[in-house]
């Protein structure tokens, strides 16, 4: 069996980060883009605290290379519960009907 291991990191807008991993002059608008040729996996911190719109994962994937791949963050009201069970409503809410 053999697979792939991707290097990534855990979302992408990061103020501390500017002018240290991203270069100077960098727009915030193109740190996606650029991190997505630095690491092969992003993860997509917004997906924790809101539903995300369609729009913004299709500029996503237009943004980054073809075989690059994003990680979704579970939504906080899905994932912090005492049971995990509970969160069916949640779930259904958060996933994609596609994805079910």
């Amino acid at each position: 069996m053999s697979g792939r291991i991707r290097a990534g990191m855990g979302g992408w807008t990061f103020p501390p980060w500017r002018g240290v991993f991203y270069p100077d002059k960098l727009r915030q608008a193109d740190e996606l883009a650029w991190a997505s040729r630095k690491v092969s996996s992003i993860e997509i911190n917004g997906t924790y605290h809101s539903l995300q719109k369609r729009e913004s994962f299709a500029r996503w994937a237009r943004e980054t290379p073809d075989d690059f791949v994003f990680t979704v963050k579970g939504s906080r009201f899905c994932t912090n519960r005492g049971v995990l069970a509970s969160a069916g409503k949640e779930s259904r809410a958060f996933l994609p009907r596609e994805w079910r």
